[in-house]
Parts: structure tokens; C-alpha cells; sequence
């Protein structure tokens, strides 16, 4: 058992007080940095130490597999690998699953993972045509918040219309519909959605008072790690977990609450105190995570109009460089600026699998993609989240284990040849698409093998397997190798070396959509989130005009106040690091080495002819200009002037051509492939 004063010497006061008060329920106001997690493992570890807990009556609650894996790893480090840390959808399945049976006569049924498929049988009857992949994952979407929100297909219109809900192309009283339809095609097939388990949950423990009380005998502790993004049916069975003097503690910050638009309600945190009118409040303010200098600047974006929601940071990590606010004349100047920035740092000693760019919209993406391929800069795209289920990962597990009879000598060396086998390459490959994404899953291999090789000296293939197995069974899937980019809500949790925020200019940053206090208010703790996942570097950016130098844009309010003056905006220009890179590109015409900047994007030096027809590219853009216009976006979030150009020259006749043009990926290649390969089709071949 751990020496429960050995626990409480690495906290602070703040941390130590969440660790050590009992007898009470407790809310944690933790802001960015502040060591939430361990604060409340080490309560966790505390209480058991000491007999406040029973190590087998504990269930600890968060968001995602990757947050609940580490909590379980925490606490296995801590001395109690048998406290259950789940995210809810896992707990409620569990509970579900086990107690089904016995109160409803028959199985729970089973949780389909076919979503899309049914949706776009139920909105095809509704709508009279089949939907774009889009709209349907938009539906998909909305379905969910209704239904986390406890809104019946009946009220959907009405209600989505109370609060300004909307879904691209279609009106509120069709999605209504295409909800009903939805749910009678699952009830057809005897099938249940992920949302539904939390449903089945409720209902179950609501409507049997047994099975109530058999699971709040098994676990009277509860512990809720990010709080604030609590829907109202995740606080609802939170409610039927509990007794009625609950051992309860909850963590969270309003200043992150950034899934409003899914359900989100942080007033269960903001109001914990009036609720549990005996509540003790803690707050953590100390940021342990950035630099001075980053602190003070997600402060000031924060707090710009007086307090605001959250704590006031205070700064631990020390001194660091001033990060950089930097205006660009185009999004292709600015996305040239980030890679010679970025490629600078790891030329530093900044590991790339450090660094992030972060942007609002997925959209945003290629230009970045097609500047840091030109960089030679690596970088990741995929989310972590079902990496143990990809093909390549799963192949190459496999042919880890053929090799566990002849493993011996060097861990590292073993894997690598391994992986060798697999297609791993010791550069990754240019461009995007598939052969980058699988590239990258087994970079990530490796890069975990490396990293558990440093960390258990004298450990072997079977070690390693092993510890590959217990991630895959609690969803714990490595970094990736390379610069990750991401958008801003899907880099919450994460943290980097440096950080580049993109596009942060009126329209993109707050989105154009955004129109309502409460929906700004959002976009503001977004811009927020994305600040204080830099530990030490940090890039703002924001571009004032599209690239064919339409709409002058300005730098979003959120940075009112919080920029120095900023200089005329230049084209970027070529040489610095970038140029001497070995990865450095050819023109496409004379074959000369490219420069930095628009140069890179054209794919050939800006003096050079095109190889395209004049035709062809304004068809295209004509295209491309109606396409946006549909969904209302800007035109580079259909393809971008460098992608449009690549396709224009490249003229791919069928899908597997265009899929391997930077800049359009798989999701593209479903939504406009079909419209490309015609226009291509009808324009005349380039001479």
C-alpha cells in the first residue's frame, strides 16, 4: 500500500486540498495547465491509501478513451490499476449490458456501427434524393444533440428553432422527420446507436429501483473529470448513480467549454455550489504547463473585457520566448510563414511530434498540408482515437508477434525491421493520402516502441506486446510522429512544445456562423483552448485576404488588445531554412529547385508556363465558385488555388488519380469526385 504522505509531497496546496477533503462533495475549478488530473488521481490514490475509498467502490468518468486511459495509467503508476476510470458511453454500456438481461427478459441489443448507412436511408425517403456525405454526418450530428439533450423527434422543430439550431440544406421541420425515420429503421433492425446507450442507461436505472441500488452499493464514489462538458442525460444518470449524501467530486473549467453546439451545459459546474449547497470549491490556478509569456496572452484573450469565465492563470513554467503575431497578405503566404517558422524549430531541436497547427475549420487543412509537404516538415493528420482498429496497425501487431521466437538483441532495431516489412520507409513519402496516413500509423509504432524501449531498460518484443495489447484494450493510441495538425476542438486535452494558431481572422475565428453573445462567447474559449496548448512557443496568425486577393479581411476581435502593432502584410519570400532542406522540390515545368511561398504552392517557379488549358482551370473555378456558394464557405474550403491547379495539370482520369494529388483526401474524394472527373472529361487535353 502507498505511503499516503509519500502521495501529497509532489502536490501543491490547491492540489493537496482536492487529494485530501472527504465527507463533502467537491468541485475543482481547474484551469489550463493546472494539473487536474493529477490532483484528482492523487485523491483517488489518497482516499484509498487511507481508507476513505474502497479501491472496488470507485468510478471515475471523463470524455474520451484517450483521457480515461490515462487516468487508469495514472493510477496504475499511483499503486491501484483496479479503480475503474471509463468514459461515460463505456460505464453506462457496462451497466447496460450486465443488467439488461435480467430486468428486460432479453439481451441489450446490439450497439450498431453502421450509423451512416441508416441515416442515409432515412434522410434519402425524407429529402427525395441521396444526401452528400457532409449533410448526413451534419445530421448525424444533430440527432445526437437531440437526443443528449432529451429532445423526442416530435419537438425537434420547434425546439431547434428556439435556439437557433440549423442544418446545411436542410429546414427543421424535414430533420424532424429524417429523426423519426432514423429511429423506427434502428427499432426495424433491433439495433440501438452510441447516444442510445445512454438512453437504455437512464431508462434502466429510472424505471428499477433494484438496479438502482445494486449499482450505487457498487460504486459510492464517484469522481467527474471535465465537468463542464456534461450533457443533460450524462447529468442525469450521474444523478441515478448517486446516494443521497453523494461522494462526489467533479472537475472542470467553464473557460473550456467549447461543445456547446453538441449538448454541453457548464452550468452543472458554474452552479455545483447552489445544487450541494455544502459543496467545498477549490480552484487551480497555478499553470504548470506554458510560459509566462503565453499565460499572459491567453489571460488577456480571456479576461480582455473584465473577468471572465474561469480562473485567472498564474504562470509557473517560467520565461519564454514573446510568441508571434504575424499578418500575411494570403492564406498561402501565411500557410508558407508557419512551415519556415515550424521547419526553424525542429532545426532547433524541437521534435516535430512537439509542434501543432491548430485551425478552426477541417477545411483549412490542405494549404497546410501542401506547405509543410513542400517544408519537408512531417506531419500527422489522423486522430488518435480508433488507431488499434486501422489495417496497417493491426498487420503490423500481427507481425510483431511472428517475430517473438527469434526476437533477441536490440528492442528498437527488432521493430524497425518489422516495420520495414510493413512499408515503413525511414522518410515519409511525399504528398498526402493513403500512403502518407499509413506511413504514419507506423511511425507511431515505432515511435512507441522507441519511447517504451527508453523507459524499460532490458525490455523485449513480449514487453512490448504486451503493453501494445493493454493500449489497445483501453484505446491509449500513441503520438504521432510527425507535426500534428488538427482543428481547435480536437487539440483539447493535448499539449505541444509550440503551438501555431491559423487563421484567426474575422469570419474564420469567430466563425461566420457564430452571430449569437452566447455562440461568440464560445468562439472566444476556443481561441483560448488553442493558446494554452503551447507550452513555449506560440504562432498567432491570420491572413487579410483569400489567395486570388479577394475581401480584405481584418485580424479577429479577439485579438483587440492583445497584438502589438501589426506590420504592412508581404508576400512571403523564398530562402532561410526551408531552401536548404533536402526534401526541396522541383519546378514541374523546368525542373529547377523551388523556392519558399507561392512557388512551393504552384508546384513550379511563378516565371514558368503553366501545363494546364486555360479552359479547363476556369472551369473548374466556376465549379469550385458555385460549390461554396451552395454550403456558403469560402471557395478554398472546397479546394485550394494549389490543389485546383495540381488537378487542372494533372488531368487524373478516374478517383485513384485524383486521390493522389496533395491537398485532396479521402472525404474530398467522395464528396466532388464525380463533378471533378466530368469537367476534366470535357475540357480539352492539355498540349
Amino acid at each position: 500500500m502507498p505511503d499516503p504522505d509519500a502521495l501529497l509531497a509532489a502536490l501543491d496546496p490547491e492540489q493537496r486540498a482536492v487529494a485530501t477533503t472527504f465527507g463533502v462533495p467537491v468541485a475543482v475549478i481547474a484551469g489550463a495547465g493546472t494539473g487536474k488530473t493529477r490532483a484528482i488521481t492523487h485523491r483517488i490514490a489518497y482516499g484509498c491509501a487511507t481508507g476513505a475509498y474502497d479501491p472496488q467502490a470507485v468510478l471515475a468518468v471523463t470524455f474520451t478513451t484517450r483521457a480515461a486511459g490515462e487516468l487508469r495509467g495514472r493510477l496504475r503508476t499511483l499503486g491501484f490499476p483496479r479503480v475503474q476510470a471509463r468514459t461515460f458511453h463505456s460505464a453506462a454500456l457496462r451497466q447496460a449490458q450486465y443488467f439488461w438481461p435480467a430486468a428486460m427478459g432479453h439481451e441489450l441489443p446490439r450497439v450498431s456501427d453502421h450509423r451512416a448507412g441508416i441515416m442515409a436511408e432515412a434522410a434519402g425517403r425524407q429529402l427525395g434524393h441521396r444526401a452528400e456525405s457532409g449533410t448526413l454526418r451534419d445530421l448525424l450530428t444533430e440527432i445526437s444533440w437531440a437526443k443528449v439533450s432529451n429532445v423526442p423527434p416530435a419537438d425537434y422543430a420547434e425546439l431547434a428553432a428556439a435556439q437557433g439550431r440549423e442544418v446545411s440544406a436542410v429546414d427543421a421541420t424535414a430533420v424532424g422527420r429524417i429523426y423519426a425515420r432514423y429511429e423506427q429503421l434502428k427499432s426495424d433492425r433491433g439495433v440501438i446507436d452510441f447516444d442510445d446507450v445512454l438512453l437504455c442507461t437512464v431508462a434502466l436505472l429510472s424505471d428499477h429501483d433494484d438496479v438502482r441500488a445494486q449499482v450505487r452499493r457498487t460504486y459510492r464514489h464517484l469522481v467527474v473529470d471535465e465537468y463542464q462538458d456534461v450533457s443533460p442525460l450524462q447529468q442525469k444518470l450521474l444523478e441515478l448513480w448517486q446516494t443521497e449524501r453523494p461522494d462526489l467530486c467533479v472537475v472542470g473549467d467553464a473557460a473550456q467549454t467549447i461543445h456547446s453546439f453538441a449538448g454541453a451545459r457548464s452550468s452543472y459546474l458554474t452552479r455545483f455550489a447552489i445544487h450541494h449547497p455544502e459543496a467545498e470549491i477549490v480552484r487551480l490556478v497555478r499553470d504548470y504547463r506554458s510560459t509566462t509569456q503565453v499565460v499572459e496572452v491567453a489571460n488577456r484573450v480571456l479576461h480582455a473585457h473584465g473577468p471572465g469565465e474561469g480562473v485567472r492563470l498564474v504562470a509557473q513554467g517560467g520565461d519564454g520566448p514573446q510568441p508571434q503575431f504575424t499578418q500575411a497578405a494570403t492564406e498561402a503566404d501565411e500557410a508558407a510563414q508557419v512551415a519556415r517558422w515550424l521547419a526553424g524549430l525542429i532545426a532547433d531541436g524541437v521534435p516535430p511530434s512537439e509542434l501543432a497547427v491548430l485551425y478552426r475549420i477541417h477545411a483549412q487543412s490542405p494549404a497546410y498540408e501542401a506547405a509543410l509537404s513542400g517544408a519537408g516538415v512531417p506531419f500527422s493528420l489522423r486522430a488518435s482515437e480508433g488507431f488499434f482498429q486501422r489495417p496497417e496497425v493491426r498487420n503490423a501487431i500481427v507481425a510483431l508477434r511472428g517475430q517473438l521466437a527469434a526476437a533477441v538483441g536490440d528492442l528498437v532495431a527488432t521493430v524497425r525491421g518489422v516495420l520495414a516489412g510493413q512499408g515503413w520507409t525511414a522518410e515519409p513519402p511525399s504528398g498526402q493520402g493513403q500512403a502518407r496516413e499509413r506511413w504514419e500509423s507506423l511511425a507511431a509504432l515505432l515511435a512507441l516502441a522507441e519511447e517504451f524501449a527508453a523507459e524499460h531498460t532490458g525490455a523485449g518484443l513480449a514487453e512490448l506486446l504486451a503493453e501494445i495489447d493493454e493500449r489497445a484494450r483501453v484505446e491509449h493510441a500513441p503520438a504521432g510522429a510527425g507535426v500534428t495538425l488538427s482543428t481547435l476542438h480536437a487539440a483539447k486535452g493535448l499539449e505541444w512544445e509550440g503551438v501555431a494558431l491559423v487563421g484567426v481572422q474575422e469570419g474564420t475565428l469567430p466563425f461566420a456562423l457564430a452571430q449569437s453573445p452566447e455562440q461568440v462567447a464560445e468562439e472566444r474559449r476556443l481561441l483560448y483552448v488553442g493558446i494554452t496548448r503551447a507550452k513555449r512557443h506560440l504562432w498567432v496568425s491570420w491572413a487579410v485576404s483569400r489567395n486570388d486577393g479577394s475581401m480584405r479581411r481584418k485580424p479577429s476581435r479577439f485579438l483587440d488588445g492583445v497584438r502589438p502593432a501589426t506590420a504592412p502584410a508581404r508576400p512571403a519570400r523564398g530562402g532561410g531554412k526551408q531552401n536548404r532542406s533536402k526534401h526541396s522540390l522541383t519546378c514541374r515545368v523546368c525542373g529547377g529547385p523551388l523556392a519558399a511561398g507561392a512557388e512551393l504552392k504552384l508546384g513550379r517557379h511563378a516565371d514558368c508556363p503553366s501545363s494546364y488549358d486555360d479552359r479547363t482551370w476556369e472551369l473548374l473555378r466556376e465549379w469550385r465558385r458555385q460549390e461554396a456558394e451552395e454550403v456558403g464557405l469560402p471557395a478554398f474550403c472546397v479546394f485550394t488555388d494549389a490543389t485546383l491547379m495540381a488537378i487542372a495539370e494533372a488531368r487524373p482520369t478516374d478517383e485513384r488519380g485524383l486521390l493522389a494529388i496533395a491537398g485532396v483526401g479521402r472525404s474530398k474524394a467522395d464528396k466532388y469526385a464525380e463533378a471533378v472527373l466530368e469537367i476534366l472529361r470535357a475540357g480539352p487535353a492539355a498540349g
